[in-house]
């Protein structure tokens, strides 16, 4: 039995990682579209239809393009910041439940690649040494502008980290579980269930937090184009560069299931709909605000960002822990 284990676990992580690096290559593929359309631009069209082979064209143009090391980086640690990035993203995958249990040849499958009890705490432990990733490439690469960006990195991310924490210990104070599962079979009393209701602060607050977890606009400080050029990645190139990207993408992604499982009623189902599509949409819908908003707003300082965390955020979270922990009792 724990051989079979050990081999169903292995399968299990080779289709998520293979999966979640397509999405990821579909997502920037996705974003361009988006953004042009909004934008009234036409973005990918030449290569396949509609573009869609242009990710083939990205690819090939990123495993083959030269791999240049500054001269004077700290050439180890500028080689290996990018593997933080890609492998800490998809390490974080591994305590999400993706779809509800099925069976297949009459075996029961669950979805999740270890569904230990402290779900929650295991995803936002490993988030948090993707911070690593811009640091380290910043400091690595002996340029002015990156480092600017690693120490934005730096501060944005362990400041937000802190709030991401406060917003769902709200959460957790009234499922009463750590556990990713139990918080989703939580809200499988139908739309009134949705934790989206019962602590509307605590996702706003997550929601942002997101957001600079995974530096995207308007609180993406460590790559504003504007100011820092491309930010912690501005001397890296070829796959290396990819890796980067892959690793954030993979992060939206997974915040996108995250704020699904956790406030929008998981992968229960709603009326006639399957667990199945509804988690799926909600994901979809998500990742698609991500977008959306990339396009509706512009970037914000990076005083006026920590001022939202210190002066904003974190007393709300506070409060609504304490409002959470009088109601309950």
């Amino acid at each position: 039995m724990s051989g079979f284990y050990i081999v169903e676990t292995i399968v299990k992580a080779l289709i998520i990682i293979s999966v979640f690096a397509t999405l990821a290559g579909l997502g920037t593929y996705a974003e361009r579209k988006v953004l042009a359309y909004m934008q009234r631009r036409v973005g990918p069209s030449m290569v396949g239809p509609a573009g869609i082979l242009q990710l083939v064209a990205d690819m090939i143009k990123l495993f083959t393009k030269e791999d240049i090391v500054p001269q004077f980086a700290n050439k180890k640690v500028f080689l290996i910041a990018p593997l933080i990035s890609a492998i800490g993203a998809f390490a974080a995958l591994a305590t999400v439940p993706f779809l509800p249990e099925f069976e297949l040849f009459g075996y029961t499958v669950r979805p999740i690649l270890a569904d230990v009890g402290v779900g929650v705490l295991y995803v936002l432990g490993v988030s948090a040494v993707c911070v690593f990733s811009p640091l380290l490439a910043g400091l690595a690469s002996h340029n002015k502008y990156s480092l600017i960006a690693a120490a934005r990195a730096g501060m944005q991310l362990v400041s937000f980290e802190v709030v991401t924490g406060l917003s769902l210990l709200s959460v957790i104070m009234m499922v009463g579980s750590l556990s990713l599962i139990d918080i989703n079979n939580y809200q499988d009393a139908g739309l009134g269930g949705w934790l989206i209701f019962r602590q509307p602060l605590a996702f706003g607050l997550f929601l942002i937090a997101a957001f600079v977890e995974t530096n995207r606009t308007p609180f993406c400080l460590t790559e504003n184009e504007t100011e820092l050029v491309a930010g912690y990645g501005t001397e890296y190139s070829g796959m290396r560069w990819g890796m980067f990207f892959i690793g954030e993408y993979t992060n939206m992604i997974t915040a996108s299931f995250l704020v699904s499982l956790i406030f929008l009623g998981g992968f229960n189902p709603v009326w006639f709909v399957p667990g199945a599509i509804m988690i799926i949409l909600k994901t979809a819908f998500i990742f698609f605000f991500f977008l959306w908003t990339r396009a509706a707003w512009p970037h914000v300082r990076a005083d006026q960002l920590m001022g939202l965390c210190w002066k904003v955020l974190m007393p709300l979270a506070v409060a609504n822990i304490l409002i959470t922990g009088l109601v309950l009792v």
